[in-house]
């Protein structure tokens, strides 16, 4: 067995600074526990206790209770904080990275035991993180999408446009109608594949022609088995299933026609309606696509309209990477400049073109 090596004072300072962060973490989970209920609760609280055990670990090699104990890491306060005002899907997914990041595994002073629970708790992070990706995912990627591509190419728009030389009230026209043209487009393309997807699970789904026959099927041979086999059930499952649902309906009152109870389908919930998703579509797209066209809608024109829209589109696209970077789990700042990467490769593009056809036109 290996022994430790001697603790140093630089050493004790990481422990107190190691301390501090378990104790912030640990409040992060009691925070967000407070605003959940169930199962998921229980999950947080258990992974506070978790917390709670790592920093006792530090307490004893630290001989008690620092005098003065620093302050937590600047990404611990802000997990903190957001916590504490939002208890969002946003905080689960820095959580998770943050357990990611967790320097135990090249520190001499921690055990095995701490390694391998901060590896553990970043897979708990991160299934309970799946839950809220998996509830938001159809909205969040109508928003994300709609907005990245109102931004992206309408920005490669009035870039091309004014390259060619032309005024800035041409510039202005242009992007008001690429924005119009873009979110409608946008907004009747999601209405037909919603639409189209709704009708497809209607399609698919069973129905009720045949009901009303149950109760004048012979219980012992009868084809209902073959309705559920055709659905893939099992052949042992699927008679047994039928001869159930059988019995239930010679039971049922023969007053009125028998109709056979079903749940709702889910799956129409998760498409969602087609007539919001066109709308959301729509706004989502403008909201991205106004964004290239606010210089010239405020008087500016040539270089100073150039530039301040250039600023514009990268901050919002910058933003929008690493809003879908945090989600993810992936490191949000390598997301946004990879978004950024391609809004401005595709306004270059176009830019270049745009000067091409305004030498060959002049």
């Amino acid at each position: 067995m290996t022994a430790q090596p001697v603790p140093t004072p630089r050493d004790r300072r990481r422990w107190a600074r190691y301390l501090a962060d378990e104790r912030a973490e640990a409040q992060v989970y009691r925070d967000l526990a407070q605003r959940r209920e169930g199962e998921e609760r229980e999950i947080l609280l258990a992974l506070a206790d978790a917390e709670g055990r790592h920093e006792a670990h530090w307490l004893e090699l630290l001989g008690g209770e620092p005098s003065r104990l620093p302050s937590p890491g600047l990404g611990s306060l802000l997990l903190g904080w957001m916590a504490r005002r939002f208890g969002s899907i946003f905080v689960l997914a820095l959580a998770q990275n943050a357990e990611g990041r967790s320097p135990y595994e090249s520190e001499p002073f921690a055990t095995a035991r701490m390694v391998a629970d901060e590896k553990i708790h970043r897979e708990v992070v991160r299934g309970l993180a799946a839950r809220g990706r998996r509830r938001l995912s159809g909205t969040f990627r109508a928003a994300v999408f709609g907005a990245n591509d109102g931004l992206v190419s309408n920005l490669a728009l009035v870039m091309g446009i004014g390259a060619t030389g032309v005024g800035a009230q041409f510039v202005l026209f242009s992007g008001v109608a690429g924005l119009l043209a873009g979110a409608l487009s946008m907004g009747a393309g999601e209405y037909v594949s919603v639409r189209s997807q709704r009708e497809l699970l209607d399609a698919t789904e069973p129905s009720d022609y045949a009901d009303h026959v149950l109760p004048d099927l012979d219980l012992d041979a009868n084809e209902l088995a073959l309705v559920y086999r055709a659905r893939g059930v099992g052949e042992r499952d699927a008679e047994e299933r039928a001869r159930q649902i059988v019995e239930a309906a010679q039971a049922a009152d023969r007053s009125e026609p028998y109709r056979l109870h079903r749940a709702a389908g889910a799956d129409h919930e998760v498409v969602g309606s087609a007539l919001g998703a066109a709308g959301s579509s729509f706004l989502f797209f403008a909201s991205g696509a106004i964004i290239p066209v606010l210089p010239w809608i405020f008087g500016l024109s040539g270089l100073p309209a150039v530039v301040l829209a250039l600023v514009l589109v990268g901050t919002a696209l910058l933003g929008t990477g690493a809003m879908v970077g945090l989600l993810s789990g992936a490191p949000p700042l390598r997301r946004g400049l990879r978004q950024l990467a391609i809004g401005f490769g595709a306004a270059a593009v176009t830019y270049v073109l745009g000067l091409l056809f305004g030498v060959s036109a002049g």
